[in-house]
């Protein structure tokens, strides 16, 4: 039956995104539906060969994605970060979901720009 749901969940957010982040709880309120997700302990591929620690999440965003059943839909996305052991830097992963000036996903951009 997990099977099942992960599958109808894979369907409703955007492509790929369970690839790299957990869905960790869904909230049905007065503005809409929000679907909280936090990026998986999984560093950027560009630092596999470096020593890396996770420093925990940046601040929480916020991206308007399709409507499902009437429902405004909003994903609650933390991002996680971590720092290279031997320079002391932080970094995070170059997540490119979110469409450029916007507070929506490239996919519902896009779809709404061939609405009009």
């Amino acid at each position: 039956m997990q099977e099942s749901y992960l599958a109808l969940v894979r369907f409703l957010l955007p492509e790929g995104i369970l690839d790299y982040f957990e869905l960790s709880k869904i909230v049905e309120g007065l503005t809409g539906l929000h679907i909280y997700l936090e990026e998986k302990n999984l560093p950027p591929s560009e630092y596999k060969d470096q020593k890396l620690e996770s420093k925990g999440f940046l601040p929480e965003i916020y991206i308007q994605d399709f409507p499902i059943r009437n429902q405004k839909v909003t994903l609650c996305i933390k991002r996680r970060r971590w720092e290279v052991k031997d320079m002391g830097e932080i970094i995070s992963r170059d997540w490119n979901v979110v469409q450029q000036g916007t507070r929506m996903t490239k996919e519902f951009a896009d779809f709404l720009k061939g609405l009009y």
